[in-house]
């Protein structure tokens, strides 16, 4: 999907808290006004669609979520067709013959019935960095493709081909339905020669009639920086041919980002956490911290406490929406030591008769700032 489109939430007039039966209410009122069939303004289709699309997604709670998350670019996982697949939308707004409405969306007949080829689905596992930073990745993907023996006509090359006599060619029938709009045409292929226009005799012994033929593709994968689990990436044209020379389906590639071993994803924050030791702690020190570009320099101020979270800008993964890098959380964790020379044992014997004293005065310290005058 482009994202130059406007916002779905804008496209119906709605806020962005609103309730599921706001949403339905909104675009019911937008889908009757601008219906073609209701409304014969120039850009009364462009605006349907969009309405309707904006509903599709926003009335579904996962892609709603993916959709607030992420913006448009988080619904490039979808074509058109998967945003109402799965969503009887025109059906549940009362439009009669919803079939009908598929074929002005996209451009072919009733759901299921199309010369449009399969779309695919491909899941690819990629690294916590790759998906921070954006990669391209070669998969190989195996498919059906146009036969290239009978070139997907289906016919044996040189036997006798005839054009079909129950479509007279075009491939297409059609049938006129009556709605809550009027009369619609519902426009599907010929069942008896397949959408082809054209019917054989003698099958192709390649692909025996079939017109298609299973072959495996490279397909180079550009992946984005700021993905995440679960995002869906969209390659038009690298599904399945169609019949009779129809479009070819689209590449669904699903994403899953492999855990790192030490950092974790907050959206666009990553967190780590680091152990320093009780003089760090207790004393300062400027250690080095490891990010996902390299090697950073984190300043520990004299008396901190373990479980103090630090933060470096712009040291996060860069947003799908808006291109800016998010932060990195560093959680220190004072490291107890195992082992204790003779010296440090006399040191920590000393400092905890001193904290008992104290406390039996009521003037507690902190134990980092006995630690630091004991080491000084």
């Amino acid at each position: 999907m482009a994202t130059n489109k406007r916002d779905y939430y804008e496209v119906l007039g709605i806020e962005k808290s609103a309730s599921v039966d706001d949403i339905k209410k909104a675009y019911r009122k937008l889908a009757l006004q601008y219906h073609p069939d209701r409304n014969k303004a120039a850009d009364a289709e462009e605006k349907f669609k969009e309405i309707s699309e904006a509903y599709a997604i926003l009335s579904d709670d996962q892609k709603r979520q993916k959709y607030d998350q992420f913006g448009h670019a988080g619904m490039e996982g979808y074509s058109a067709s998967d945003i109402y697949n799965n969503f009887d939308i025109f059906r549940d707004m009362g439009f009669g013959d919803y079939d009908n409405l598929f074929n002005m969306f996209f451009g072919r007949g009733a759901r299921g019935q199309s010369n449009r080829g399969n779309d695919l689905r491909y899941d690819l596992e990629i690294d916590f960095k790759d998906a921070a930073f954006g990669c391209e990745k070669e998969i190989v993907v195996p498919r059906m493709e146009t036969c290239d023996t009978c070139h997907g006509s289906g016919a044996k090359p040189g036997t006798k081909v005839t054009t079909c006599q129950n479509c007279n060619g075009t491939g297409q029938i059609r049938r006129a339905t009556q709605s809550l709009f009027g009369q619609m045409v519902q426009v599907m292929p010929c069942n008896k020669c397949g959408g082809r226009g054209s019917t054989y005799e003698t099958p192709c012994p390649t692909c025996r009639g079939q017109t298609k033929t299973r072959k495996v593709r490279k397909v180079l994968v550009k992946v984005p920086p700021g993905v995440d689990n679960g995002l869906q990436l969209r390659i038009p044209g690298e599904g399945e041919s169609g019949p009779a020379g129809g479009t070819a389906g689209d590449l669904y590639v699903f994403l899953r980002v492999k855990p790192h071993q030490f950092f974790q994803r907050y959206g666009d924050d990553v967190a780590v956490v680091m152990p320093i030791s009780f003089g760090q702690a207790a004393l300062g020190d400027e250690v080095e911290v490891e990010t996902l570009t390299g090697r950073a320099k984190l300043k520990i101020p004299a008396g901190t406490q373990t479980d103090t979270t630090f933060r470096l800008k712009g040291e996060g993964v860069q947003s799908l929406r808006s291109g800016r890098r998010g932060d990195m959380h560093v959680k220190v964790v004072v490291r107890t030591p195992h082992k204790l020379s003779d010296k440090q044992k006399k040191l920590f014997a000393e400092l905890v008769a001193e904290e008992k004293e104290e406390q039996k005065k009521g003037k507690p310290r902190n134990i980092f700032e006995k630690i630091g005058e004991a080491f000084r």
